[in-house]
């Protein structure tokens, strides 16, 4: 008798630390993510009722992410919007420039729908964005903007649970000041953002 309850003890141990071990490989977010951007784009959109152009970026960054549960975490930003070439005719004169280049930076809140491999998720929050100067588009100075953004997107988890892959979008509002160059305007402005992350759990 004792050797059977010796036995059961044993199976259910091992059943106990199989279950244990399955759940901890589970692909999902981990404790701390790390998301490396190697591409994406930035749409400014044109604000016809104050004559201001519309233009766009690449873009690359990287964003840091603290997962309190596989629920709710908070992610941190960085982002380098590098302007293209497009035709300018808005700005009081007509010249084919790279529009000016940018730094956006952000503090979000994500919400994650808790789930195996593939996760979507809901996310905003706020922070800067960096017009740096470009003198042939009339920007004489560097300034900074407020931002605040919301979005969400999709991350899918490889199996052992240590990388990933991304793809976000945000709606960014951007607040003009009373003494912006007049190719950002006197007016708010908004801007759509797309792009693909590689995500390292770095702390599972």
């Amino acid at each position: 008798m004792k050797r059977w309850i010796t036995a059961l003890t044993i199976v259910f141990v091992a059943a106990a630390a199989d279950s244990a071990r399955a759940q901890e490989m589970t692909p999902g977010p981990g404790k701390l993510e790390v998301s490396l951007i190697p591409g994406g784009f930035t749409f400014v959109t044109k604000k016809s009722s104050a004559d201001l152009p519309d233009f766009r970026s690449y873009d690359a960054g990287a964003a840091l992410a603290y997962n309190f549960t596989r629920v709710v975490g908070v992610e941190g930003e960085v982002v380098g919007a590098f302007g293209l070439k497009k035709t300018f005719d808005e700005i009081g004169f007509t010249t084919k420039e790279s529009a000016p280049n940018r730094l956006g930076y952000t503090a979000n809140v994500v919400a994650m729908l808790p789930g195996r491999s593939i996760v979507p998720y809901a996310t905003g929050g706020i922070g800067g964005n960096t017009l740096f100067k470009r003198e042939v588009l009339d920007i004489f100075k560097s300034d900074t903007f407020f931002t605040g953004n919301v979005g969400g997107g999709v991350k899918w988890y490889a199996p052992g649970n240590r990388w990933g892959l991304r793809g976000d979008y945000r709606f960014e509002a951007i607040k003009s000041k009373d003494n912006a160059p007049e190719f950002f305007g006197n007016d708010n402005r908004f801007s759509h953002r797309v792009y693909g992350a590689v995500v390292i759990n770095a702390v599972k």
